[in-house]
């Protein structure tokens, strides 16, 4: 079976994550990190995808990026895959593959998921129990967006830009909120979209981003009654 393509619009963000081979180890020591730290914000510039949240997990990494060019993400992340294997083999004397298949992506509508899928990205660490709190995690992008470390590869969105006047309340904000658990439908919300790259949004968004790509957005709906005017227009029959 043919695999769909992604969902993929200039401007609008993306949540992306690629996992190691049988959810084996990627990232062993610190010279790990920073290589594909750096190579993250080298394919950034060069294929113009603007990070606003990231973490490197030890077998996994997560990246909230827009892109400014249609295959912006798709480069990007061959660039990072291709050299971060390279390194990983050589520095390691293996060979064969590092990752798990294709990476998985959700183009994300950004008033109402933006800031949660950032908070989802940079908490990972804690809900994988390698930290107390975001705060304490080092390879990620929260202290630039909760604390104003400096970090060149995080770019602020718009929403974020919201949070506040000056970048003290912004980061005040961000960090009030991030102390918030997530929900679990909100957490089940962001991983099957991105698990199975549907939209993530409201069905105002994902009907936009069916119209501008010509293709659904959501997966079918099963079951329900079929003579209702509900199940008609989720089925897209109304």
């Amino acid at each position: 079976m043919a695999r769909l393509p992604r969902f993929v619009l200039p401007g609008y963000p993306q949540h992306v994550i690629q996992r190691g081979n049988n959810h084996e180890r990627i990232l062993y020591e610190e010279e790990d990190y920073w290589f594909m730290w750096e190579k993250i914000g080298a394919a950034a510039e060069k294929f113009q995808c603007d990070l606003h949240a990231y973490v490197l997990m030890p077998n996994h990494f997560h990246l909230l990026l827009t892109p400014r060019q249609e295959n912006g993400v798709g480069k990007l992340m061959q660039y990072v895959g291709r050299y971060y294997v390279q390194h990983f083999n050589a520095r390691y004397e293996r060979t064969g593959t590092l990752w798990e298949g294709r990476y998985r992506a959700t183009l994300i509508d950004p008033k109402q998921y933006m800031l949660p899928v950032s908070h989802y990205v940079e908490s990972n660490p804690v809900r994988a129990g390698l930290v107390a709190s975001a705060g304490d995690y080092g390879w990620s992008s929260y202290g630039a967006n909760a604390r104003g470390d400096d970090d060149p590869l995080v770019t602020a969105h718009a929403e974020y830009e919201r949070l506040g006047r000056s970048a003290k309340a912004r980061r005040a904000a961000y960090a009030a909120q991030a102390e918030k658990s997530l929900d679990d439908a909100l957490l089940t919300r962001i991983r099957d979209a991105t698990n199975k790259a549907w939209v993530l949004g409201d069905t105002a968004f994902c009907e936009s981003i069916e119209t501008a790509l010509n293709r659904r957005a959501l997966p079918r709906q099963r079951g329900g009654d079929r003579r209702s005017a509900a199940y008609r227009r989720a089925t897209g029959r109304a």
